[in-house]
């Protein structure tokens, strides 16, 4: 192995070291000389933190002091670190290998194996969702596509947790995560596929990770070869490691501290998958010695998209919040950030349309202009309104919408029940509005009205539906007396519009497929309540990674910045959403977020009983109309009921209105049984605050309905008692 340092360094050396140096800030000129020792650099969004390392690699390279062959830099991507590669061989640092965590652990597994096993590496598993469904399989438990990608998704996490199949309920539930299955059968699924993959002779890529772990644990001369090899690491994106990923790396390291790390606690977006910014935030405790080099000049943004991202930080909370770093613009003046608010999401779309053909026209390029959303659903409205104003677009890390695999299947179900006209088919038996139909039709692929609960590709699926759902609603509006046939003919139009060429086009990406890029003009588009934060961030801590979302996007434009919303989803639709609380404060006209609408003091008066007007329990809108206020919320507000809970009250009132004879409403409406659903209740007090829950149903139906809230079952009502 070759020595990795030389004791002396000649001019020649030092000049040409030097010169790597020009153009640096001196906190970018600290990271680049600071050459020994443990190195932490917490680098805020557009502070150039991959010039400052690459830098620092080159200028110990070019000094004598590293050795090419010797340095290991790793981040997470594969283009990142082809980006790595190509600055470090224009700065002359061309032996430096820049890889991605897999790819430098499968490299050394591939040399090592032989030797560390005998005969060959096994072979590596690209696509483990085959497997998945037949460990599924196996065990008799069916799973749709949707399932399959997220039970997959789950077994990774597990994986890089190093979580084994038997701990994976209780890792998962400590964890708090939202698991498509019951626990045990994820976890019966994950201990076959494991399986199945050791009689395959297979290995997958978090087995890479793994097995790199157990190779240098077990065998220190390999584990010694290969730190005789790499005697200094550099590692980007380090508030994204896993618990595996800082295993490996404190392998490599061996008893040595020659590691740089970099990264910024306020871009942790991925925890989901495992990542956690606790490596970086407890860097001083492991290395009390090290230095700490912050990077706060934003070469990127202009100071009033800046200022937004500081203040967008300053009202967060939470241990990555203690550790943020207040950004300074490097560069000249721009326009203050828009705030838009728009009736409906179609005149949003149209506004935001007209906005990005404003930008081109004055000169932006299409190629440098992102439209950014929360999730995909949201994409349809604007590919379609982009593609009605002429504006070539691409979307990023996500199908278009009309290609994805739910909504070719749902228009192939809208099709055959428009060609039959409805006349033999079961579903839309009585049924005439456009909107119902549709919802009929949708049923039968397995959607429903209520959303599942959680995040995952459940939950994309049934967004892609639903939007499918509220456009047929629109189209409706518009052309009062369609029909089925009518949609059908306007979706085909619309896919034909939406599938020209948009090479270099506008960018439509969801905020976690941002992250790492920037435009010149950025529109943050859907930002409500129950979509920013998304509903289903219930702790103080996912509500925070929401808040770190938004901040990654907003620090993604270098110029023009747009901040939108809609007040309803529809046209001419109750205006009854508001704009998202990370906003107040910071948006024109608006106060700071004091005590929540919804916590103990709203919680506190409804057990007492309210008086005066009724005001939504998570948004603090007055309600006005009675169905929200038996709800206690607008009824666009995110909804924390219980759906299982829901389900079984409706099957209940189903038995109660067959028993007696009378409509399900008489019983209890579908807003009351919402309601119940929602609040829970555990004795009759409770019960008997809840609108449209009277003296006398509370006597008839009360001790049903709290054994059903409970968990038992209830004992019934004799049809002589109504």
């Amino acid at each position: 192995m070759t020595a990795a340092t030389h004791s002396s360094v000649s001019p020649a050396d030092a000049d040409a070291a030097d010169a790597v140096l020009l153009g640096l800030d001196p906190e970018q000129r600290e990271v680049a000389t600071t050459l020994r020792g443990p190195v932490c650099v917490l680098a805020g969004a557009g502070t150039g933190k991959t010039r400052a390392i690459t830098h620092r690699i080159a200028y110990g390279v070019r000094s004598g002091l590293l050795m090419p062959a010797s340095v290991l830099a790793v981040t997470f991507t594969n283009r990142a670190a082809g980006e790595m590669r190509g600055r470090l061989r224009t700065l002359g640092a061309g032996g430096v290998q820049a890889r991605t965590f897999h790819s430098a652990a499968l490299r050394q597994l591939q040399y090592f194996w032989p030797r560390a096993v005998g005969g060959e590496l096994p072979r590596l598993l690209e696509r483990k969702i085959q497997f998945v469904a037949e460990a599924g399989a196996r065990c008799r438990i069916r799973l749709d596509r949707n399932e399959l990608r997220d039970v997959t998704g789950e077994i990774e996490w597990a994986k890089v947790t190093q979580t084994i199949p038997a701990d994976y309920p209780a890792a998962a539930l400590k964890a708090g995560r939202e698991a498509p299955r019951d626990l045990a059968e994820i976890a019966q699924i994950y201990g076959t596929y494991e399986q199945l993959k050791r009689d395959r002779g297979m290995i997958d890529f978090e087995d890479v990770l793994l097995l790199t772990v157990g190779v240098l644990q077990d065998r220190h001369d390999i584990a010694e070869q290969i730190r005789a090899q790499y005697q200094h690491f550099v590692v980007d994106e380090y508030q994204d490691v896993s618990p595996l990923q800082q295993r490996l790396l404190e392998l490599w390291l061996g008893d040595r501290d020659s590691l740089c790390v970099v990264g910024d606690a306020s871009q942790t977006i991925y925890s989901f998958t495992g990542a956690t910014p606790d490596h970086l935030l407890d860097f001083r405790t492991r290395y009390p010695q090290a230095t700490v080099v912050k990077l706060v000049r934003d070469y990127r943004s202009t100071p009033q998209v800046v200022h937004l991202a500081n203040g967008l930080l300053g009202q967060a909370r939470g241990r990555a919040a203690d550790h943020r770093l207040e950004l300074v613009s490097q560069r000249e003046p721009g326009p203050d950030p828009v705030y838009a608010e728009y009736p409906d999401e179609p005149a949003e779309a149209e506004g935001v349309a007209g906005r990005v053909r404003d930008l081109i026209a004055a000169g932006v390029p299409a190629g440098e202009i992102a439209v950014l959303y929360r999730i995909n659903a949201q994409s349809e409205v604007y590919e379609q309104a982009l593609a009605d104003a002429g504006v070539p677009y691409q979307l990023r890390g996500a199908e278009r919408f009309f290609e994805r695999a739910e909504v070719q299947k749902a228009v192939l179900a809208l099709r055959g029940s428009a060609r039959s006209g409805g006349s033999d088919d079961p579903l839309l038996q009585d049924v005439v509005e456009l909107g119902s139909q549709v919802r009929a039709v949708l049923s039968s692929t397995g959607w429903t009205t209520e959303p599942p609960a959680g995040s995952g590709a459940v939950r994309d699926q049934w967004e892609s539906l639903a939007a499918l759902v509220r456009l047929a609603e629109d189209f409706a509006r518009s052309r009062p007396g369609v029909t089925l046939a009518d949609l059908v003919v306007e979706l085909d139009e619309r896919r034909a519009a939406q599938h020209a060429p948009t090479v270099q086009g506008v960018t439509l990406a969801s905020l976690h497929a941002a992250k790492g890029l920037e435009w010149d003009a950025v529109f943050l588009v859907g930002l409500t309540d129950g979509m920013m934060p998304i509903t289903y961030a219930k702790t103080d801590e996912q509500v925070e990674e929401e808040r770190r979302l938004l901040y990654v996007g907003v620090t993604r434009a270098r110029h023009h910045l747009t901040l939108s919303w809609a007040l309803s989803r529809a046209p001419g639709g109750r205006a009854s959403r508001r704009p998202s609380r990370f906003l107040n404060g910071l948006r024109p006209g608006s106060a700071a977020l004091g005590s929540r609408p919804g916590g103990p003091e709203a919680g506190a008066a409804r057990k007492r009983g309210r008086r005066g007007p009724a005001l939504c329990r998570v948004c603090g809108r007055t309600l006005t109309e009675a169905g929200e206020i038996k709800l206690m919320r607008c009824e666009d507000c995110p909804s924390d009921m219980d759906e299982g809970l829901y389900e079984r009250l409706r099957d209940w009132r189903a038995g109660q209105s067959k028993l007696q004879g009378m409509p399900a409403y008489c019983v209890f409406t579908d807003k009351t049984l919402m309601a119940i659903a929602e609040a829970a209740p555990a004795e009759a007090g409770q019960l008997s605050m809840i609108s449209g829950v009277g003296g006398r149903k509370l006597e008839r139906y009360g001790a049903d309905v709290l054994a059903i809230c409970a968990g038992q079952e209830p004992a019934g009502a004799d049809p002589d008692d109504a």
